[in-house]
């Protein structure tokens, strides 16, 4: 029988993988808003990694809770899965947004995504520079090269519009001083977020929705990866380059294989091959809607995407066996 021209991860992991972004986000939501950044985060953890560990898969943590030596589990190079299956590569964030969920703000996610086995930059944890645009604009409209004025200037001219009709998503980090005025000053607006960069670069994917254009700044490397796994699906552009900024930093990534500190990664050398990758709500925002817990049952809403058939699933599911939970 012919091979699917889809037949790089099995489709049957589509909907394995829901399970385990609803496991988390779930065990996390029952922290919202308690202050405890900690607590939320491991409950997410036991819970995703108790979920990786029943798929049909062997899988590595490529992107994870940090290195070896700093992480008890869903560390770098940990090995998941039951062991049979399609060897593949696993980036996540059981809680992308720590600080918001502990304060029950907007747009916190749990997120996963795997691929074939080599196709996810294996980077160190390590902040990253990323700029980031939706689908629909020519190859290249975007630059880490290019200055934040520069970007966004283009990006209005592609898009048709004056650049005051810009927004562009940025981290609200003293780092960032610089880089709010440069973009102020073109005229765009900004819409400043206090944490969860995935979901910053997701929402460009659908600016009349989220209304925002165009992500810029410094965050974490492995939500830069994840970020990319997303696009590689929906559609867009994005470029990440690593901040090696130190001799330590430099020898750490060497040791995974990262010869040029200074290499800018297209969005598809972050994340190559069959991509499948998926986000469950844990707060409420602009993507997601966050757990409803009833007497009775639990709300999740997921979204789940394929970067081969670019088929993007949003499951809005209602479980009333609350015991697998």
């Amino acid at each position: 029988m012919p091979k699917s021209p889809h037949a790089g991860l099995d489709r049957i992991l589509t909907l394995e993988l829901v399970r385990v972004t609803e496991r988390a986000a779930v065990a996390a939501a029952r922290l919202r808003g308690r202050g405890d950044e900690k607590a939320a985060d491991q409950a997410a953890v036991d819970a995703m990694r108790s979920e990786l560990n029943r798929l049909p898969i062997q899988g590595t943590v490529v992107i994870g809770e940090g290195e070896r030596d700093e992480a008890p589990m869903l560390y770098i190079g940990e090995e998941v899965g039951v062991g049979e299956g399609p060897e593949v590569d696993i980036a996540l964030d059981p809680l992308e947004g720590t600080t918001i969920c502990a304060k029950n703000l907007p747009n916190s996610l749990a997120v996963i995504a795997i691929a074939e086995r080599g196709s996810l930059l294996y980077a160190p944890d390590v902040y990253m520079e990323k700029i980031a645009v939706g689908p629909g604009y020519p190859e290249g409209i975007v630059n880490l090269d290019a200055s934040a004025a520069e970007n966004v200037e283009n990006l209005a001219k592609a898009k048709g519009v004056p650049v005051s009709e810009i927004t562009a998503c940025i981290l609200d980090r003293p780092r960032h001083a610089r880089l709010i005025e440069e973009v102020r000053a073109t005229g765009a607006a900004i819409r400043l977020i206090g944490d969860g960069d995935v979901a910053g670069v997701i929402h460009t994917t659908d600016p009349d929705n989220t209304g925002i254009d165009i992500y810029l700044g410094i965050g974490g490397a492995p939500e830069g990866v994840l970020a990319a796994a997303a696009l590689r699906c929906i559609g867009g552009q994005m470029q990440g380059r690593l901040q090696l900024n130190t001799e330590e930093k430099v020898a750490r990534a060497a040791k995974m294989g990262i010869s040029d500190p200074n290499k800018v990664y297209r969005m598809e050398e972050m994340a190559s091959g069959d991509v499948l990758f998926a986000a469950t709500g844990v707060t409420d925002g602009n993507l997601l809607s966050g757990v409803k817990f009833a007497r009775d049952s639990i709300q999740t809403h997921t979204i789940v995407m394929r970067s081969s058939s670019r088929t993007v699933r949003e499951i809005k599911a209602r479980h009333q066996d609350l015991e697998k939970f």
